[in-house]
């Protein structure tokens, strides 16, 4: 097995951005010059004994993986074409509009879009995650509703994806767009994976947007009380009239 200079691995730091087209989809490359193509190098340590590292090309196809499996789960097509572009700005609609769009080119903190059906909630939460995964920002924008089937279905014996490895992906994701909540069935096993998820990125602030229908009254309680505080989360209530009612297609 090749020996290496421990300088060419590059090992991106915690909280380093990535080079552009780190996160691209894979594609037939040529074999590494570093590994020929074996995916780890053999690296010599003081001890006089052989250790077993990833070369940079594995780590990149790690990242590529993870990236792929963030890009089926969101399940983004039927929301491609919503961006902030076509976004119709209507009376009621301004503040989120512009608050949803700060928010995509920095993603900071969390941002609470309530609002009525039809009002533009996932239109904007579907635009941030269009606009961050075009920034290379590793984003997972998924309906409460099906994240929670994604879980239950990796408790399956034939599941690819084991329930630990899915939930972790989706607590720690640096961004996580979470469409509908409160629209999922209210059972304990429900509101306890919920309140997992959503106490962890809490915890680490990690960027989130929430949209809702629903009166915070209405949500859980230990999920409300994370969403209540100010210092972290942005509330914006969308008071436009339902789109639908006027031949277009919001939600």
């Amino acid at each position: 097995m090749e020996r290496f200079d421990p300088k060419e691995l590059e090992i991106p730091k915690s909280g380093e951005s990535l080079p552009e087209g780190a996160l691209e989809l894979p594609r037939q490359r040529a074999s590494c010059p570093i590994c020929k193509g074996k995916g780890y190098l053999l690296r010599q340590l003081p001890t006089g004994e052989a250790d077993l590292v990833p070369c940079r090309c594995k780590l990149r196809q790690l990242q590529e993986s993870d990236y792929q499996e963030l890009q089926r789960l969101s399940n983004l097509e039927p929301f491609a074409e919503q961006t902030f572009e076509n976004f119709e700005i209507v009376p009621g609609s301004q503040e989120a509009y512009e608050l949803s769009l700060t928010f995509a080119e920095n993603p900071q903190g969390w941002l609470l879009l309530m609002g009525n059906y039809g009002s533009g909630k996932t239109h904007l939460a579907a635009a941030i995650a269009n606009h961050a995964l075009g920034g290379h920002i590793k984003t997972l924008f998924t309906v409460v509703p099906d994240l929670l089937d994604h879980l239950r279905a990796s408790y399956a014996p034939d599941s690819p994806v084991r329930y630990d490895q899915r939930i972790e992906t989706v607590r720690t994701v640096f961004l996580l767009i979470l469409d509908d909540l409160g629209t999922e069935n209210a059972t304990p096993w429900a509101a306890e994976k919920l309140y997992q998820i959503i106490n962890y990125r809490y915890n680490y602030q990690l960027p989130t947007v929430i949209t809702t229908n629903r009166d915070l009254d209405e949500i859980e309680p230990r999920i409300r009380s994370r969403i209540w505080d100010k210092q972290l989360c942005r509330h914006v209530l969308i008071k436009a009239k339902d789109y639908r009612r006027w031949g277009r297609r919001k939600s």
